[in-house]
């Protein structure tokens, strides 16, 4: 048995301001009581992306009302908390900054033990919260940043078997959406888009010839761009039927690519489970891919509900208790990082400098 454990969880590492409070009973299962997330789509949807300095004053303006709204919903008081946890990286960093020094004032005035978390590992924790998912097991974490697999053996204790060299799948949706004039953020336009066309435009595959787990899907988004100028060249502009049929194609591109990386990284790995959480897990067609590979290897497939898989504060509450029962708790100290891979031992894939690596 273990002991019952509620979290209060502060998220702020992109464009959501999010709070949450999550408890574990002493079955170990864990129970979301509060899920509270003020989004920011309105306040960047004319500049085409996230802006980071209005997304950081966002943040300042909106955390401790995430906060107070969390703990109104799930009817208790910071006294019924046993611990904060909050994002301490990687990301945005003023939105990190915003979170952290919110979490250090509630520290510092109740005296409840603070827990900076991972971001990632918040997502890749999240099976974990919703299906008691054992260790260990394989993540496919693909989000609008980051895009790794990653072999989950513990609450701090993941292997990277592969991830991007270039851009996420979820930044190259962003991009292909400004590419067809089409509404930020951009994973849901494309999806929605991409259902009223067919897949019929010839975008490359990246890296499927190489072996390994390792992804890349810049170059694919230089495929929209030309096949985009090429129509618009051919019939004076942009007709829509064309651009469904290249959000349709992008999609399927990219979802062809994450299952047969899938695959690799499966054979690479004993686990008992496949898993995948982040933000583009919410893309309905990605989803159907991956389950058709955990079908096919005979394995489990999870998927965290949609409303888990973008950024939230659940995750990173869950995380946090992960690590309550060891007592590895921060201090004052505690610093905002815009930079913080999972893997430490592994080496870096995207480049290092002063702020470490991305990835």
């Amino acid at each position: 048995m273990t002991q019952e454990v509620t979290v209060l969880g502060l998220e702020s590492s992109c464009d959501d301001t999010a709070a949450a409070v999550v408890r574990r009973d002493a079955g170990g299962r864990g129970a979301i009581l509060s899920n509270v997330v003020l989004g920011q789509d309105d306040l960047h949807a004319g500049f085409g992306g996230v802006v980071p300095e209005l997304a950081a004053r966002a943040h300042a303006e909106k955390i401790d009302l995430a906060v107070e709204r969390a703990l109104a919903a799930a009817g208790l008081g910071l006294v019924d908390c046993d611990a904060i946890a909050v994002t301490a990286g990687p990301g945005l960093i003023g939105g990190v900054l915003a979170g952290v020094m919110c979490a250090k004032g509630l520290s510092a005035a109740t005296g409840l033990p603070l827990l900076g978390v991972n971001h990632l590992a918040g997502h890749a924790l999240t099976p974990r919260l919703t299906d008691g998912l054992a260790f260990p097991y394989l993540m496919l974490l693909v989000s609008g940043g980051h895009c790794q697999f990653l072999r989950v053996e513990g609450p701090d204790a993941f292997a990277r078997l592969g991830g991007t060299i270039d851009d996420a799948p979820g930044e190259a949706f962003d991009k292909v959406a400004r590419l067809l004039a089409l509404p930020q953020p951009g994973g849901p336009s494309v999806e929605a888009c991409a259902a009223g066309g067919s897949a019929t435009v010839p975008l490359p595959r990246p890296l499927l010839d190489r072996p390994g787990c390792d992804l890349s899907f810049s170059g694919l988004k230089t495929a929209v761009l030309r096949a985009r100028d090429a129509a618009v060249a051919a019939h004076g502009g942009l007709p829509r039927e064309m651009r469904a049929d290249l959000c349709a194609s992008f999609q399927t591109a990219v979802a062809e690519v994450l299952a047969e990386k899938s695959r690799r990284a499966l054979a690479l790995s004993d686990v008992t489970t496949f898993a995948v959480a982040g933000g583009v897990a919410a893309n309905r067609s990605l989803r159907a891919a991956l389950e058709d590979v955990a079908e096919a290897a005979g394995l489990p497939f999870v998927a965290p509900p949609l409303a888990l898989c973008t950024d939230n504060a659940a995750m990173i509450a869950w995380a946090g208790i992960e690590r309550f029962d060891a007592g590895d708790f921060d201090d004052l100290t505690l610093a905002a990082r815009p930079r913080w891979p999972l893997d430490r031992a592994a080496a870096p894939m995207l480049g290092s400098g002063k702020r470490g690596a991305k990835a």
